[in-house]
């Protein structure tokens, strides 16, 4: 696989690198996952703080290859992590710019690639990794209004909102609650094909919907029902519901499955 010669160069570039404390890498390579469509995911752990000038950024990225596209990550929540498109070979590469001290807070475990005098060790051996969990009460106070809002998009015929918003919850929602259902870690609906069993990932796609009303609502109920499957399965008795939220909520689904908009 061309991530692993990727990230050899880039020790080899870097370990002598006075200004690099410590170079890591993470993602699927850390479960022997990496295939040929995987990214590699690399953390560079430098002294000064570099996460916060994106031309430093891109003054180490562009040490490591051929790189031909390069943009920070605050779609994503993280503007210390440069995503970058490399070039012979095509390779998408995540590099996250750290401190010693920002190292310590993670999801993983990383692979030590560079190690200056055992540093990120010593932080690995004294602190855990923590992998953010869905909060279940969150969730619940938000989910019925959720499907409120939904309901307005296909009462109205927006039909491509409906849609996108779909996969908001199957991203935030029914994929997490699904993966812990499963004892996966809540990875959104990462490799939900394959981590899954059969009668777990068709209910999750019973929530794609067509471009059409009777599709939507369709998956709409499918959404529901999923719902309430998951919430008896994982939550506590300490899980306040809104039970005239659901209620006034079923009945809307009911007026808009029932009027007659082409």
């Amino acid at each position: 696989m061309i991530q692993q010669p990727f990230a050899q160069h880039a020790t080899e570039i870097l370990k002598n690198d006075e200004s690099v404390i410590g170079l890591a890498v993470g993602g699927s390579w850390l479960s022997n996952e990496i295939d040929e469509f995987s990214d590699l995911d690399l953390i560079l752990i430098t002294r000064e703080k570099v996460s916060a000038d994106k031309s430093k950024m891109l003054q180490y990225a562009n040490r490591l290859g051929e790189m031909i596209s390069a943009f920070t990550g605050e779609h994503v929540g993280e503007p210390r992590l440069l995503i970058c498109l490399y070039d012979n070979p095509l390779l998408h590469v995540d590099i996250k710019f750290l401190t010693l001290d920002e190292f310590a807070s993670r999801v993983e475990n990383p692979i030590l690639l560079i190690d200056r005098d055992c540093q990120l060790q010593k932080i690995l051996d004294q602190t855990e990794a923590k992998f953010p969990y869905p909060d279940y009460q969150w969730i619940e106070d938000r989910f019925w209004t959720w499907m409120h809002y939904a309901l307005l998009k296909i009462g109205r015929g927006e039909y491509l909102e409906a849609l996108d918003f779909f996969g908001f919850l199957r991203m935030v929602v029914f994929g997490p609650l699904l993966h812990i259902k499963n004892n996966n870690l809540p990875r959104g609906v990462r490799k939900v094909e394959t981590q899954l069993p059969a009668e777990d990932f068709n209910r999750l796609k019973s929530t794609i919907a067509e471009y059409n009303k009777a599709s939507l609502i369709t998956s709409l109920e499918n959404a529901i029902a999923l719902y309430k499957n998951l919430r008896v399965n994982l939550y506590a008795e300490n899980i306040k519901q809104n039970e005239k939220a659901e209620s006034v909520v079923i009945q809307y689904l009911a007026k808009i499955k029932d009027s007659r908009l082409e």
